[in-house]
């Protein structure tokens, strides 16, 4: 069962504004991209694979949220196959050009504001003692 890290009622909390109709979906791949980008960190779970610490599980819900905003204001869909920006306007945010996407299958897109909130949380860079 693949881990989820934050619900739609979180990411309407992180964003202002309500969860899309597929947010389950968004938020599902979104938490694969955070646990691609975690592969070396080390970080106490339970039987199901969840983080136990309180601090890591709201590093994770934010970077879980993060992604899913950053994705929408990028035009992706969650599946890494839109392309970066080429006009896109949310609100007063207007983004323009194009920019490439990871040279890599195995590399993920991270959210800058999901790549904070797991350095913050100590997770990146992963470092294993």
């Amino acid at each position: 069962m693949p881990r989820v890290y934050a619900t739609p009622e979180q990411l309407t909390a992180w964003t202002g504004q309500p969860a899309p109709p597929d947010a389950d979906r968004l938020l599902a791949r979104a938490s694969e991209d955070v646990d691609d980008a975690l592969l070396s960190a080390v970080y106490d779970t339970d039987a199901l694979g969840m983080p136990t610490d309180p601090k890591i599980v709201a590093a994770l819900a934010d970077a879980a949220c993060a992604q899913v905003e950053y994705q929408q204001a990028t035009g992706d869909d969650g599946t890494g196959a839109a392309g970066r920006w080429d006009a896109v306007s949310i609100g007063p945010v207007s983004l323009s050009g194009r920019q490439s996407g990871p040279q890599a299958a195995g590399d993920v897109d991270l959210a800058p504001r999901a790549h904070r909130a797991l350095k913050r949380a100590g997770l990146l860079p992963g470092v294993i003692w």
